[in-house]
């Protein structure tokens, strides 16, 4: 499989401050690749390199074949780059702003038609910038970034700061344009997000590069005890472990009673033959529980 992007031992720090430590890794052509990890994790500098907006202090990048640094004007027709904090024009419409940007890579305002329904923005073509919402920005946002139809696309952390609906509508077009058969490389911190979207993950902490795998593997792989949970009151606390051997943690809010086990067959057993069903739910491991056995539970500013 040909590989859009190689990066190896990458190196970058200010100062005191070590912001990307030794981080090596591939993206294959047309691969949907995540790079997951809590603020301050190094993941907008890694792509930041990688697109060329910034310099290694050592190590090396290829994209798309070639080194993105010094500045190629040759990559970049060749790159989407959806930045973490875009700025629009100010007092244009979305579709001024999708000419205005497509005419620097010689797209015309065809192109801006057809960019603007593909990411659901026809009937807002006319609607300045201001007035959007933050859902509509965001895919403005992206389409900005795929006008000049792009091979590879970066997204970082696009939908940061979105409700729940406008992230899931930002999803469904993340998924066409990697099914449209371009790279995508996302930065995020949502960890249903990329499980939801990602070929491959990239778990990155302290300039590190954690572990690479498909997020299903990478949860495989995870010792992690299954959790089960039923109304509350449906049994005692006390009572659960006595239905069933395996049973370890127990924990009564009032709403549900939560219990783990690494033997969940004979425990689900077990509750169906006391008739403790209500309200029935299992929980495996996540991509979430994988994240934190990595980087750690505590809270970081």
């Amino acid at each position: 499989m040909s590989v859009s992007i190689r990066a190896t031992d990458v190196r970058k720090s200010y100062g005191d401050v070590v912001a990307v430590d030794g981080v090596s890794f591939e993206v294959n052509d047309g691969e949907f690749f995540g790079i997951l990890g809590p603020n301050g994790a190094g993941k907008t500098t890694t792509l930041e390199i990688v697109e060329g907006l910034r310099e290694a202090d050592s190590g090396s990048i290829e994209l798309l074949g070639q080194s993105p640094w010094p500045r190629n004007k040759a990559l970049l027709p060749r790159m989407g780059v959806q930045l973490q904090g875009t700025a629009f024009f100010e007092r244009l419409t979305a579709r001024e702003q999708l000419v205005t940007f497509g005419s620097l890579y010689g797209a015309g305002p065809k192109r801006a038609d057809e960019m603007l329904e593909i990411v659901g923005l026809t009937d807002k073509a006319g609607t300045r910038v201001e007035k959007l919402s933050g859902g509509q920005a965001q895919r403005l946002s992206i389409a900005c970034a795929l006008v000049h139809d792009p091979e590879v696309v970066f997204l970082d952390e696009p939908t940061a700061a979105l409700d729940p609906q406008a992230r899931r509508n930002l999803w469904d077009l993340l998924r066409t344009i990697n099914g449209q058969g371009r790279t995508v490389v996302l930065t995020t911190h949502y960890m249903d997000e990329a499980e939801l979207l990602c070929d491959r993950v990239a778990i990155m902490d302290r300039g590190k590069i954690l572990n690479i795998d498909a997020p299903a593997s990478l949860v495989r792989g995870l010792d992690a005890p299954t959790r089960i949970s039923v109304d509350s009151g449906e049994l005692a606390a006390e009572k659960v472990a006595a239905i069933a051997d395996g049973v370890a943690e127990v924990e009564d809010d009032g709403v549900a009673l939560t219990f783990t086990t690494r033997d969940p067959a004979t425990v689900l057993t077990a509750l169906a033959e006391q008739r403790v069903l209500n309200g029935l739910r299992v929980r495996g491991a996540t991509l979430e529980d994988v994240f934190l056995e990595l980087t750690g539970r505590e809270y970081r500013a």
